[in-house]
């Protein structure tokens, strides 16, 4: 089980395994390729990069770009764009949702929201707080509770470990449970917020999910009919082996029965786009052939996938190559004209950052049919993901608070905490969870039922696909472009801007290459239906009878 953040913070960018990519020809799926363990092929491990804090502050002798980002405690960040509550808020239309009555803003008042995570966070209440005194002062304290229902297994707030569980775990869990709760926050402030910490951290199997779905089951129990579920993890579906089908069914059942009492369950699809790790080696080796990831691709779960939102300012590059020749670990060498940007909004593309091999997860599902309720979509082999998506890039990430394992999280032993910048289909994830709270909230005020699972909404509801951006190609600087721009099956050196974010590349990654999805309109296998207007979204799932 692989947590789902893709984090470039201050310090976090060992998880992104900073290489600069090369592009090979891409292959399909080898026929009949279910399970595979041999088909699994070697590739680096990703976190490969020394940390620095230097990485992402302006101490860069270059006069361009000029500073990106500039972070609540008055840091400049330079080439990574960044984004505060008010300002995700304001670009999807958050802001603009309709009141529940005159002079009651829809914070999601009456909502609960639970996020998913193995081991939770020593720090999660106060780091919430934090984020709250920064950019909600005048909003009530968060309703917030971090529940463990198999005990407390934090390692405390500095032990780390070399391993991928234990303590180890837990200090990379805390980065995700932060950003889960916090984001969740900054979409609905009002909704009751549940941190489910659960143990342990498995990295692709399946040993981690029976005490999670054991939690997640009981919480199904206690809490209000309606209440959405963020699960930021995930497995490669073919990590189940032959017993995929039987496996994933007794944990789906668990899903079922939230959906009889109209709970909805979000899981992010993940962060390395169409190519995924086995479970060989702590997850050093890829699968060769396009694969999506469990719970995601559950027929009774809402696919999340992403996005990049660039709202003030547009990529603008001028070269394809994001870093000098002797590139190691530090920004020092990076290419100012690949991370220009200009003025101006940019708009939304999909997700895909060659610069460090991340981009939004899609495909269809070996496990699962195409469901009923998704052939208005097209026709598929199996369920497609994802279903929806929002913003989820690095260059143009959201910022989180935390003081959880400094040394780990902020890179120096004696912090009280940092401001990171924070991306991922983790970031979507939970905030597309508390805007179908939101739609809750408004539902209850007029005395209507929680909406029910979204996904045959979705499919079936013009009023709701017209409640969407629907993401196509774009291109992005004047950087030389292939021939075959839309064609990331292509090869050469201009991979970099020739994508320009305009698909689920992923061709690319860790030494391997794989094929991935083109973005037709107005559904695709790179963003789902795309990214919704949140007024627009919640009013037309508001109005529904």
């Amino acid at each position: 089980m692989k947590l789902r953040l893709a984090v470039a913070s201050l310090g976090l960018l060992g998880l992104l395994g900073l290489t600069a990519p090369s592009v090979a020809a891409a292959s399909g799926p080898p026929a009949g390729a279910t399970t595979a363990r041999s088909d699994a092929v070697a590739a680096p491990l990703r976190e490969t990069v020394p940390r620095s804090p230097a990485l992402f502050v302006g101490r860069h002798a270059t006069p361009t770009p000029t500073v990106a980002c500039t972070l609540p405690t008055g840091t400049q960040v330079r080439y990574f764009h960044c984004y505060t509550p008010q300002q995700i808020r304001q670009a999807y239309g958050v802001s603009a949702v309709a009141p529940l009555a005159t002079g009651e803003p829809n914070y999601g008042q009456g909502q609960t929201i639970v996020l998913v995570d193995s081991y939770g966070s020593p720090t999660a209440s106060a780091d919430l707080q934090h984020f709250h005194d920064t950019f909600f002062p005048t909003l009530p304290a968060p309703r917030f509770s971090q529940i463990f229902p198999l005990g407390d297994p934090q390692y405390g707030t500095t032990a780390h470990g070399n391993g991928q569980s234990g303590s180890s775990g837990a200090a990379g869990w805390s980065g995700e449970a932060t950003l889960d709760i916090e984001w969740a926050y900054a979409i609905a402030p009002e909704a009751t917020i549940v941190l489910l910490a659960v143990p342990p951290s498995e990295t692709e199997g399946v040993q981690g999910y029976p005490n999670l779905f054991k939690a997640i089951t009981h919480e199904i129990t206690v809490t209000p009919p309606g209440t959405v579920f963020s699960m930021s993890f995930s497995s490669t579906e073919q990590a189940f082996g032959g017993a995929a089908a039987v496996q994933t069914a007794k944990f789906d059942k668990v899903f079922q029965r939230g959906l009889a009492k109209n709970d909805n369950f979000f899981d992010a699809t993940g962060d390395t786009g169409t190519i995924n790790s086995a479970k060989q080696k702590k997850d050093s080796r890829t699968y060769p052939y396009p694969t999506v990831e469990w719970p995601a691709s559950s027929p009774y779960v809402v696919a999340v996938g992403g996005t990049q939102l660039q709202s003030g300012w547009t990529w603008d590059p001028t070269s394809n190559t994001a870093f000098q020749p002797g590139y190691t670990s530090t920004f020092t060498r990076a290419t100012p004209a690949y991370w220009h940007s200009s003025a101006g909004t940019g708009g939304q593309a999909v997700w895909n950052e060659s610069w460090a091999d991340i981009g939004t997860n899609g495909g269809v599902s070996t496990i699962f049919p195409e469901p009923t309720w998704q052939r208005s979509a097209g026709s598929f082999p199996g369920r497609a993901v994802p279903d929806t998506s929002w913003n989820a890039a690095v260059n143009g990430g959201v910022l989180i608070w935390i003081s959880a394992y400094p040394a780990y999280n902020c890179f120096t032993a004696s912090s009280t905490g940092c401001w990171t910048i924070s991306g991922g289909t983790s970031a979507a994830t939970p905030q597309t969870a508390a805007l179908v709270a939101l739609a809750n909230a408004a539902r209850a005020h007029d005395g209507k039922a929680p909406i029910g699972f979204l996904d045959p909404i979705l499919y079936q509801t013009a009023a709701v696909q017209s409640a969407y951006t629907h993401i196509g190609p774009h291109l992005y600087g004047s950087a030389p472009k292939s021939s075959t721009v839309t064609d990331m099956r292509t090869t050469g050196s201009t991979f970099g801007v020739t994508k320009s974010v305009g698909t689920l590349v992923d061709n690319q990654m860790w030494g391997t290459t794989v094929a991935g999805y083109y973005e037709t309109t107005p559904y695709n296998l790179a963003t789902g239906w795309g990214a919704p207007k949140a007024s627009t979204f919640v009013a037309a799932l508001a109005a529904r009878s």
